[in-house]
């Protein structure tokens, strides 16, 4: 406890003495200070973690002494003593930045458990700070690997926007590390310090969308029990990433948009129209002037969005990086998972370096990962590196070739049902990579299935629960 410096000042020595004595047998690192003029002149030469000081002094006040450690060192805490008859003092000084006041005469358990709530929250609070610093290290610009010159486009894209407050529009292939770059946006952001909100818009049922991104009123709907405060009410003065923007209704949309435009919103339920100061990232793997065309999202919320436009490059056109992911990942997992994996063996590198990436730098980290599992030396060989391809389930198929042998007595709706479920099959019962091979939104394919679930054509060998 040494290390926790407290500076006691009291003009009364009866007091003084009491302070320091108690303080000193908790083991705290203690100085005293007779009034406050000696008080100022010891605080211009050192640092202290708490100073607990008198009100009433002759000459220099314990408001004085107060004013001075704010403004000198405001990370210090400061308790006041005061009298049964000047508590009116003592909270005037929480006002301008007192963390607590003691009444005088004060017991020694009084005293230490202020002392030990003053630690603990001190200690808190430095926690916080090494995780904030650890957060922007870890979405550094250097945390995102890439030396191909797409990448270094990408990361002038990102340095020129963060310190904008302008929207973002992040597109590109599942896995490219989309809500990668909208971290690293945040967090090389003026706004850095304030909260960064994730709202997956596919992961939710649509009648709940609008409620987690604006809140609800007690009693609005059936379950809600209490207020909430909702995505964007918690995002408020930080960012907010809209992760699969393509997912949203038409008519969320449009409550979207005049969040964009108007920087307001209503809770479900509510009418009292609430301000926030939001930035948002929004990213989306499928093309959306071909989901305005096909009338699956709104013109005029595209172009709010894409007001800075970033397109991720896919894994396939930047192989060059390929080395460098693999030996980031290759460093994570040996760590992660307690194994002694070095290095990759070249001819497994030529392995990695052959293939196209279809699930990009995700498929490549997942290769890695069970590559250091499975590895029976420190060195990573090709029988490690287990190529998704090779596994049955993912296998490419010809969809419209499918479709075409089914045409003879079936209508439409009967090849349309047929398709779903022999790609869910194709695909794992993967709804997400379902909807991209059918070329739907994965909202359509889950309104179908629900369709289907109504009227009892579920095939009896289906699992809808599997994912």
């Amino acid at each position: 406890m040494s290390e926790f410096r407290i500076l006691v000042v009291d003009d009364e020595e009866l007091m003084r003495d009491y302070l320091y004595e108690t303080l000193k047998r908790k083991g705290y690192n203690v100085e005293i200070a007779k009034n406050g003029k000696e008080a100022i002149k010891i605080l211009e030469d050192n640092n202290y973690n708490l100073v607990i000081t008198d009100m009433k002094m002759p000459e220099i006040t314990g408001m004085d002494v107060l004013r001075f450690v704010k403004e000198k060192t405001p990370d210090t805490f400061v308790v006041v003593l005061t009298a049964y008859g000047t508590v009116e003092n003592a909270v005037e000084a929480m006002k301008i930045g007192a963390y607590d006041y003691l009444m005088k005469p004060c017991t020694a358990d009084e005293i230490e458990i202020l002392v030990d709530r003053v630690k603990n929250f001190q200690n808190v609070i430095a926690e916080n700070k090494l995780l904030k610093s650890q957060l922007f290290t870890k979405y550094d610009l250097s945390s995102i690997i890439g030396i191909s010159k797409p990448m270094k486009k990408i990361f002038e894209l990102i340095k020129t926007v963060a310190k904008t407050k302008a929207t973002v529009l992040i597109t590109g292939e599942s896995g490219t590390g989309k809500e990668l770059v909208a971290r690293a946006i945040h967090y090389n952001s003026p706004r850095r310090d304030k909260p960064f909100i994730k709202m997956n818009c596919a992961a939710l049922p649509e009648g709940l969308v609008e409620s987690e991104l604006f809140g609800h009123e007690k009693g609005s709907f059936t379950g809600a029990i209490r207020q909430t405060t909702g995505k964007f009410g918690l995002a408020d003065g930080g960012t907010i990433l809209l992760d699969e923007i393509s997912e949203i209704s038409l008519n969320l949309q449009a409550k979207l948009l005049r969040v964009l435009q108007e920087k307001e919103f209503e809770r479900v339920g509510g009418s009292q129209t609430i301000k926030v100061d939001v930035r948002v990232i929004a990213t989306t793997n499928r093309d959306l002037l071909k989901e305005i065309a096909n009338n699956n999202f709104r013109e005029d919320l595209y172009y709010r969005l894409n007001v800075f436009p970033i397109k991720m490059p896919p894994l396939r056109e930047r192989k060059e990086d390929i080395p460098a992911l693999v030996n980031h990942f290759i460093e994570k997992f040996s760590l992660e998972n307690g194994v002694p994996i070095r290095k990759i063996h070249k001819d497994a590198l030529e392995k990695l370096m052959n293939y196209d990436w279809p699930g990009n730098v995700r498929e490549l980290e997942n290769t890695i990962e069970r590559a250091t599992i499975i590895s029976k030396s420190d060195i990573i060989t090709p029988d490690d590196i287990i190529i998704e391809e090779n596994i049955p389930v993912n296998k490419e198929f010809d969809l419209q070739t499918f479709m075409n042998s089914y045409f003879g007595n079936k209508t439409i709706a009967e090849i349309e049902k047929d398709a779903i479920f022999v790609t869910l099959r194709k695909c794992g019962n993967n709804k997400t990579k379902a909807a991209e091979k059918l070329g739907i939104s994965i909202r359509t394919l889950r309104n179908k299935l629900n369709e289907y679930r109504d009227a009892g054509l579920i095939p009896e060998d289906f699992d809808l629960k599997q994912e």
